[in-house]
């Protein structure tokens, strides 16, 4: 007769019990991580708060030090403009943005003041490149006072940042990167494909023909034609029929003199 006892009730309350204490003590640790983690952060925040005081005149003047605070805040979690004029319940505004509690309202309202004048700029230039626009072309322009008001002194993060603030309102501005190049696109239409790499190729060579896009691309003569016409209809790229073969330059890709 074999001596061998089976595994008991006890033993599988015992492992029962073993489990329950991992899982408690592994819970215990995520706690004081979590809680230790939280703790880091608030102190980083108070340094970062300080550190906004001491040197808030820099930060409003200085484009390129105020773009190197707003990758610190974000780094930490803190959004610049988050909660910016949001109302309470009662009607009356909230505190406002991390900005405006922490350096007045002048930062805020520089952002909001740029955002107005991207948007005017946009409008204005629409016509000639088809609501695509460079960021760095958008921020040279802004900065000589092209639009409305004085110039101002930017950088292409404040101009990206303006155009972030404008989401929350719907308004159909967003960046789209086109090769090497951010673009503001202030019409809701998506550029397909093909349009992208057109205008990716406008870019490097400075103009394309349906030839160079056939030859290049291994693209039909259909297929070239079709998307040269639909980015002539959205005045995207513009036509050169002086040359022997129709050439297409696109507006946004040309340098502020060559307008």
């Amino acid at each position: 007769m074999s001596s061998r006892r089976g595994v008991g009730l006890s033993a599988f309350q015992n492992r029962s019990a073993l489990s329950t204490q991992y899982a408690s003590h592994g819970a215990s640790l995520r706690s004081n991580h979590a809680s230790s983690l939280q703790n880091q952060l608030s102190v980083f925040q108070s340094l970062l708060h300080n550190f906004a005081i001491q040197h808030g005149d820099t930060i409003k003047s200085d484009p390129t030090f105020r773009a190197e605070f707003a990758r610190m805040c974000n780094a930490i979690g803190v959004d610049p403009l988050a909660g910016s004029n949001v109302k309470g319940k009662s009607g009356s505004k909230g505190k406002g943005s991390w900005w405006a509690q922490t350096l007045g309202g002048d930062v805020n309202d520089f952002y909001f003041e740029l955002a107005v004048r991207v948007v005017e700029l946009c409008r204005a230039t629409r016509g000639e490149n088809g609501g695509l626009i460079g960021v760095e072309e958008c921020r040279e322009m802004v900065g000589k006072g092209k639009g409305i008001g004085g110039g101002m002194d930017i950088s292409d993060d404040d101009v990206l940042r303006a155009v972030k603030s404008l989401d929350q309102l719907g308004s159909g501005f967003s960046v789209v990167t086109v090769g090497s190049r951010q673009m503001i696109r202030s019409i809701p239409k998506e550029l397909n494909t093909d349009q992208s790499t057109v205008l990716e190729a406008i870019q490097v060579l400075g103009y394309v023909t349906c030839s160079m896009l056939e030859d290049n691309l291994g693209w039909i003569n259909a297929r070239s034609e079709t998307v040269i016409q639909d980015l002539l209809a959205d005045s995207l790229v513009w036509v050169d029929a002086q040359s022997p073969e129709k050439e297409y330059w696109s507006p946004s890709s040309m340098g502020l003199d060559d307008l």
